[in-house]
């Protein structure tokens, strides 16, 4: 007799998602299930499909069900579920999935270090990703991708350059080198919005939006014209830096945006010659501040100089050295990083279904 959808779903419940730890079942994650004879087809929906989880969690699957008696193939399909906006004040970017702000509560701890080689490193996981400069003041974005071109138009939308498999956009790509941008809050939130709503994305898994410092009219701006669906907090191990941090965190938490974690950049130096590490910024506290604020520590990024030449070259290190234990402290991070994304969005997902069920009764 050939294997029953309820003997398939049953052999399912042994796949853990690992982010999640519940089984596939329980997170109403398998559907489509059609049973040919001996051939057993399916689609997993994950919220997170570019994740490293995903190969475990399909081969997972495959060697569950196969085990069933008469069961000779199995397809597994890894679908995505895109989850729309929370609120109709924060309205979506058409065709991109999530929008991750990297902020940081002061200027110098390296934030858009880390974002550039956050966004190169997620794009190396096979996620379509673009990284927005919002920093209309001080852009950065296009010395550290290494792009200095101007920005075509097409039907009055901005092309986004692209580098290191990246889309990008940025104030310096239009004013060019060593041109102030001399603007009061009005225009720059003009120019927010435009790069928000006016360049062509395309269809992207993971917008990255490197935030200038602080908790001023670019954050402001952003909270009211489009959904973000978390944010990456940069900060360096000491008080000073801590307490600035703390604010960060309090102000996307009061503008119901979700805090994916904290990267404590700069966290240590290794001499290349002794290996004798010296804490210089101090060590430790990016931790310690998320487990009194009771939000996720992605990780720590130490003080390299080979990071700080690959920014200046336009070659993140993640891209000149993939092998280098710098560029795996960033992947460490992205992978942390997906994985909160698909925590949040999971218990989004669950909350609005208990909502709609609400509006049943």
């Amino acid at each position: 007799m050939p294997v029953t959808e309820n003997e398939v779903l049953h052999a399912l419940r042994t796949v853990i998602e690992p982010d999640l730890k519940q089984d596939l079942v329980a997170l109403n994650a398998v559907r489509n299930v059609t049973i040919r004879g001996g051939q057993v087809d399916f689609e997993v929906i994950l919220t997170n499909p570019t994740g490293p989880q995903k190969a475990g969690i399909q081969r997972a699957c495959e060697e569950a069900v196969r085990a069933l008696p008469g069961v000779e193939q199995v397809n597994v399909t890894i679908a995505t579920v895109t989850f729309g906006p929370s609120a109709k004040d924060r309205p979506a970017i058409p065709g991109v999935r999530h929008i991750i702000a990297v902020a940081s509560g002061k200027g110098g701890v390296g934030k858009s270090t880390v974002a550039t080689n956050l966004a190169v490193a997620l794009a190396q996981t096979g996620a379509a990703v673009g990284l927005m400069d919002a920093d209309i003041y001080g852009p950065n974005i296009p010395i550290m991708m290494g792009v200095k071109d101007r920005p075509d138009t097409e039907d009055e939308r901005i092309i986004p350059l692209q580098s290191h498999g990246l889309k990008l956009m940025s104030m310096g790509f239009i004013t060019g080198d060593n041109v102030p941008v001399i603007w009061r809050g009005p225009l720059v939130t003009k120019m927010i919005q435009k790069f928000l709503h006016n360049v062509a994305w395309g269809d992207l898994d993971y917008l990255i939006l490197d935030l200038p410092p602080g908790t001023g009219d670019v954050q402001i701006t952003l909270r009211q014209s489009v959904y973000i669906a978390g944010a990456v907090i940069v900060t360096t191990p000491q008080n000073l830096a801590l307490e600035d941090v703390k604010r960060g965190i309090l102000m996307f938490k009061q503008v119901d945006v979700p805090i994916f974690g904290v990267v404590e950049n700069m966290s240590t130096f290794i001499c290349p010659r002794c290996k004798t590490r010296t804490d210089i910024f101090g060590h430790g506290g990016g931790l310690r501040l998320c487990e009194q604020m009771g939000v996720p520590f992605l990780s720590e990024i130490p003080l390299d100089p080979e990071i700080r030449k690959g920014g200046d070259a336009g070659v993140p290190i993640v891209v000149g050295q993939p092998d280098s234990p710098q560029a795996g402290a960033f992947r460490k991070i992205a992978a942390a990083l997906l994985a909160q994304v698909h925590i949040v969005e999971a218990k989004r997902a669950e909350q609005a279904k208990l909502t709609e069920g609400l509006k049943v009764l």
